[in-house]
């Protein structure tokens, strides 16, 4: 009964939804705008392939209980308007019988659709574990170990063949380690499965134990089969685990116990390029330039610019395009390993809202091509902070992108404007001053003191029977090129409050960073630009991005996104979800109590893109 509750919830969600019967966030990068992909009350790893007749298949981990619950399995639903509505789902594995988890999915050239998953075959009800995370020694929650298997299908998924067969993987040190020797497997998949010179690939996942953190220790390995994009008989499919040897990918040297969640994309030169996360707060990448055989020393992955990428313990995926360029999910902040009391600790899995996306494009080598890597912009974020959004993939289709993700009860399909990633593919050229949503533009010689232009709020009172707020999304940007000859506090570079507070404005800190502050007479918020960003006597372009879909504050100084350095977590920071408007004084004053000059004022009634910001620092002043 469950079942068929969830079900038809969902189903009837995915319709309304799609029909524009329920009303929708204006913000399209809000998860609330997707189309809902149905499930059974838990979901989790929304897979895509399109299949021989065009069709989306999508395979998905769901269960009438929460993650790890009994009733988990594994199910497929086929789309044929792209993501807007879904078939009735067909279980590979009945909710009943052991654990069924964690499925990617292999197309064949012939049209076959391969499922890999987990399965509890032998029915495990506990395991040995670590104390004092589990008191009596034992972890009864048993989806990420056992066999790993896999179901086809010949008709695009509408049918799954009725047996299942086991993939053979080869023991590493890691398994040898385990409480059981090896005996008994712990692992689990995500991600994408793949093709390469004529032999498909599968990701999986190697755990040492179960503990503190659920998974005390990981690694990546590749499942290589060199006939199964052409062997018809599954009982004839060969597989070789790769990396050679009994190690796999493991984090950077110094690096912590956890290397998972290996994401993988083939290069036009045949590398194969793979990024996972860490508990270090950073993620962790590799090239392999012999087909998975070998792999460079792993590093903590970094921005073109060469700073450190910044990301929790969460997935951060890489999917190369079918222009040949890259997409990067992940979250864009440095959570790590932290405790916070000696009996308890934070393993980083949080803060998983926004979603962040960075584009890559190749370049050589002296070993090969690698990926340079954008700054990133904001993809998808709910408005609930706390609400963790993850374990996406990515559909091409008809010239358009697509992203699915989940919140491990609700999984759904967003369409990506195309504007967002040729912004970020093309970042390291563009140069210009963006024109749309600009309503104040100064440079030259100019007046401190000019008419203040309206900003659009942030919320009002709405039509509904209760009169409630109604969020706008709106968002500003200002822009400044500014010399500063001192770095003394309380400089303040542009203001527009009035006596009792209400407005924006932009000073320095006692810390060598610029300030925001926000306040419509009620609350009052407000963010720095990382510590250190100001240079005394140097010519700087400042940004502030107040972006009032995420209600997120950013900041880009001479071109960088400032993601916090070593210095803090987040370079991002929150505003009042409660703040009206950034509304003030009928004039803006412009660098009243200035140590130096500010050279040009931009100010937008909209929020700028990362992209577009770099482009305006690469204009100059």
């Amino acid at each position: 009964m469950r079942y068929l509750i969830g079900f038809t919830i969902g189903f009837t969600v995915s319709l309304l939804a799609a029909s524009g019967l329920l009303a929708q966030p204006a913000d399209p990068r809000n998860i609330k705008s997707g189309w809902v992909i149905p499930d059974e009350g838990y979901s989790d790893q929304p897979y895509i392939v399109k299949t021989g007749d065009g069709a989306w298949l999508c395979v998905i981990t769901t269960g009438p209980g929460v993650e790890g619950a009994g009733g988990q399995h594994v199910v497929t639903r086929r789309s044929t308007d792209q993501g807007r509505t879904w078939s009735e789902p067909v279980a590979l594995e009945p909710s009943g019988g052991p654990e069924s988890s964690y499925a990617v999915l292999l197309k064949t050239p012939y049209g076959r659709v391969y499922a890999f998953y987990n399965h509890n075959t032998d029915n495990v009800r506990q395991v040995i574990a670590d104390k004092p995370a589990y008191p009596d020694g034992f972890c009864r929650r048993v989806d990420s170990l056992g066999h790993f298997v896999f179901k086809y299908s010949d008709d695009n998924g509408r049918t799954w063949s009725p047996r299942r067969y086991d993939v053979p993987m080869r023991d590493f040190e890691i398994d040898r380690h385990n409480p059981y020797g090896g005996k008994l497997k712990f692992f689990w998949n995500v991600g994408r499965a793949f093709t390469y010179r004529g032999a498909g690939y599968v990701p999986l996942h190697k755990v040492g134990g179960f503990g503190e953190g659920f998974f005390t220790s990981s690694e990546g390995v590749l499942l290589r089969s060199d006939n199964i994009l052409t062997e018809r008989d599954p009982d004839k499919v060969r597989w070789r685990t790769l990396p050679d040897g009994d190690v796999g990918l493991r984090a950077p040297a110094g690096g912590g116990p956890i290397a998972e969640e290996q994401s993988f994309s083939v290069l036009s030169d045949g590398s194969i390029f793979c990024v996972y996360r860490t508990i270090d707060g950073y993620p962790a990448c590799s090239y392999s330039r012999d087909g998975g055989h070998t792999w460079e020393p792993p590093q903590y992955m970094r921005y073109d610019d060469g700073r450190l990428m910044k990301h929790p313990r969460a997935a951060n995926f890489a999917w190369r395009c079918e222009n040949g360029k890259f997409i990067y999910w992940f979250h864009n902040h440095g959570g790590r390993f932290i405790r916070e009391h000696p009996r308890r600790r934070t393993m980083a899995y949080e803060d998983r809202n926004p979603v962040w996306l960075a584009g890559g494009v190749e370049a050589d080598s002296p070993h090969g091509k690698i990926i340079r890597w954008s700054q990133p912009e904001i993809a998808l974020y709910d408005d609930d902070p706390l609400i963790r959004i993850s374990y996406p993939d990515l559909v091409e289709d008809g010239g358009k992108y697509f992203l699915t993700e989940t919140q491990k009860d609700i999984a759904r399909v967003h369409e990506i404007a195309p504007a967002l990633l040729q912004g970020m593919w093309n970042q390291f050229e563009a140069r210009g001053v963006p024109r749309q949503g600009l309503v104040l533009e100064l440079a030259g010689s100019f007046p401190r003191t000019v008419e203040a232009p309206e900003l659009p709020p942030f919320s009002r009172r709405s039509t509904r029977s209760d009169y409630g707020k109604e969020d706008l999304n709106n968002g500003f940007s200002l822009a400044l090129w500014v010399r500063l000859d001192s770095l003394k506090p309380d400089q303040w570079l542009v203001d527009t409050r009035t006596g009792d507070g209400r407005g924006y404005a932009m000073r320095t800190t006692d810390n060598r960073a610029a300030e925001i502050i926000l306040n419509d007479g009620r609350s009052e918020s407000r963010w720095a630009s990382d510590p250190g960003t100001l240079v005394e006597g140097k010519i700087q372009h400042i940004v502030a991005i107040v972006d009032g879909g995420p209600k997120i504050i950013s900041f880009v100084t001479d071109g960088k996104l400032n993601d916090g350095g070593d210095v803090r977590q987040f370079g991002w920071g929150r505003f009042s979800p409660n703040l009206k408007t950034a509304a003030g004084a009928a004039e803006m004053r412009i660098g009243s109590n200035l140590d130096g000059q500010v050279l040009s004022v931009r100010l937008y009634n909209r929020y700028l893109h990362t992209s577009e910001a770099i482009a305006a620092f690469r204009a100059g002043p």
